[in-house]
């Protein structure tokens, strides 16, 4: 009975917890289906409330200060960060189904916009901040075309091997320009490597205290993030690094400063559109690298917390929400804004149940801009350099990845280098794109060679295999067996017929009979059924019969159509592979 009565208890709980969480509905109807808060609002369970508040100011510790730094890649004032953090955080829950996810800025998204800016020659002051926002802005709205349209399909154009190689190039060029900021001198250069080499030549000019001050914090923010990885490294060197600039008026002594950083809210402004046409190459090319980047990371983290969870989520909904959190951060002069792993991994053990912890990382972001935003004029430039070079190390340097790829694939491992070479040399958003290009060029090739084995069968039994894998297999005398992996189009028919042409050639002896296993054929179209007419051609050239095995339905009957199966025959279409290479076979069993 006690455990009868625990259970009865666990599933309350559970279904409690649902209610709580925003899904009181499995299909929501009307608004609340574009707007979930309207949803699941009105049912929020109060005994949430706390562990969703304590989520959400333990987030804000996280975000606050990574903002700042995120602002410092892009190259716009540190407050732009924050701008972005609180508009992510806020409209991500009016309008997102996931209920442990953070949305805000990152460090890949901040790359890419920065290598917009240098593409486009503005790299500070008020052009480079409009960029930015335009950029955001055109990224928000192509993440609502995505839910509107659902071409999620999209993302899947930037491989993971791509993502990863570029991600490490991304972060070995975000740490090279903050080098400069370590050592108190300037650097400059056309790529990462001249920049690299006029940092190591101007090193003569370096600044002692602004030096000891960058390395000592790095010590403190690597040192916390191996010894106590628990404790919020960014917050603790934000605070340290403000006290130490008002208390040793570090300022006097030479280290850069942040500066001015005002306290208020942004004002809402739309973009100018002459200036976005005039930038509008840079603008495209930049927000379809953030959409591709920032909607893999999206998809694949609101899967993850709500399988983990067991709750649904809508994967068009969720990219209709990044879209409105960058369409929001654009209007207000922020930086793009994504899924954030390291936020949503922290919402999710710090308790969050709704998006109300969201809400909250919103509001402690908006007090901290109406209250504290002075303070940060403080903050010495190499401790903001420190708090990056963490962050890009940390969340996009992704060494075991890297590993895996090499000893799992060389060729994902080598287009993974290409990837990163790309970036150091030509820049990030120039690495994007050539990304792209690589994604698209594998998928060509994947698709346009299909493997096409020769198959033998197994000792003592009716199965068959292939003679690459098993040695063992046995050869019928005569009999040729062959495997088509992938769809028969018009990308891969020549590839189908070549094959064939080779294997019948090199075969000794000469086979009789060719069997097609097509059980890994799942398309078809018009030219790939041509093609398989014009094979039969070859096949009777050579006094081959062709059989084929293990059709799908539907690719049957679009041959049918196409009156392929009339030339071959009806009888030497088989339902398996055994029965096709014994037909005939007096001895066969």
């Amino acid at each position: 009975m006690a455990g009868s009565s625990d259970q009865s208890q666990s599933d309350k709980s559970t279904d409690e917890a649902g209610k709580a969480a925003g899904s009181p509905d499995p299909e929501p109807s009307g608004i609340a289906r574009l707007v979930p808060i309207i949803g699941w609002l009105p049912h929020y369970n109060r005994r949430w409330l706390r562990p969703d508040l304590i989520a959400g100011v333990t987030v804000a510790a996280l975000v606050v200060p990574k903002s700042l730094g995120y602002a410092g890649i892009v190259g716009v004032p540190v407050q732009n960060g924050l701008y972005a953090a609180a508009a992510g955080a806020i409209l991500y829950a009016l309008f997102g189904t996931s209920r442990q996810i953070a949305t805000g800025p990152s460090s890949a998204l901040a790359t890419v916009a920065a290598g917009a800016l240098i593409t486009a020659g503005l790299t500070s002051g008020d052009k480079a901040v409009a960029l930015v926002a335009a950029i955001t802005l055109v990224t928000g709205l192509l993440y609502m075309l995505l839910a509107l349209f659902k071409l999620g399909w999209i993302s899947d154009f930037l491989s993971k091997a791509v993502i990863t190689g570029f991600l490490f190039g991304a972060a070995i060029q975000v740490v090279i320009s903050e080098l400069p900021k370590l050592t108190g001198t300037e650097a400059e250069g056309s790529n990462s490597w001249s920049l690299l080499i006029d940092w190591v030549e101007g090193l003569d000019g370096t600044d002692g205290t602004t030096l000891v001050i960058g390395v000592l914090s790095l010590a403190l923010i690597f040192g916390l993030r191996y010894a106590a990885p628990k404790v919020p490294g960014a917050l603790v060197l934000v605070v340290v690094g403000i006290l130490a600039g008002w208390a040793l008026d570090l300022g006097a002594e030479g280290v850069a400063l942040v500066g001015d950083v005002p306290r208020g809210l942004p004002s809402v402004a739309f973009p100018d559109l002459d200036f976005v046409w005039d930038n509008i190459s840079v603008i495209v090319s930049a927000s379809i690298g953030l959409l591709l980047i920032g909607f893999s990371q999206t998809a694949g983290d609101a899967r993850s917390f709500a399988s983990k969870h067991r709750y649904r989520i809508d994967i068009n909904q969720e990219s209709f929400a990044e879209g409105a959190a960058n369409v929001g951060s654009g209007l207000v002069g922020g930086i793009p804004v994504s899924t954030s792993l390291s936020a949503s991994s922290l919402n999710d053990t710090s308790g969050a149940r709704t998006p109300v912890a969201s809400l909250t990382t919103g509001a402690v972001i908006v007090l901290t801009l109406l209250v504290l935003a002075p303070l940060f004029s403080n903050l010495p430039f190499p401790v903001l350099a420190a708090i990056i070079i963490e962050a890009v190390v940390g969340g996009m340097m992704d060494v075991p990845a890297m590993r895996r790829l090499f000893r799992v694939s060389r060729v994902d491992f080598w287009i993974a280098m290409a990837a990163l070479v790309g970036v150091l040399t030509a820049g990030v958003l120039p690495g994007v794109m050539i990304g792209i290009g690589l994604s698209i060029i594998w998928l060509i090739y994947v698709a346009t060679t299909p493997a096409m084995p020769v198959l033998g069968r197994k000792p003592d039994t009716q199965v068959f295999r292939s003679l690459d894998s098993y040695t063992d297999g046995e050869i019928q005398p005569g009999v040729l067996i062959v495997r088509f992996e992938g769809g028969l189009f018009f990308a891969s028919s020549e590839a189908f017929e070549d094959g064939l042409r080779e294997l019948f050639q090199e075969a000794d002896p000469r086979p009789h009979t060719t069997v097609i296993d097509f059980e890994a054929v799942s398309f078809i179209d018009s030219q790939g059924s041509a093609q398989l007419g014009s094979i039969l051609d070859l096949a009777q050239s050579h006094d081959v019969e062709v059989r084929l095995a293990r059709v799908e339905p539907h690719v049957l009957d679009l041959l049918r159509r196409d009156s392929v199966i009339d030339q071959l025959g009806e009888d030497s279409v088989y339902g398996n592979v055994h029965e096709a290479a014994t037909a005939g076979d007096s001895d066969a069993t």
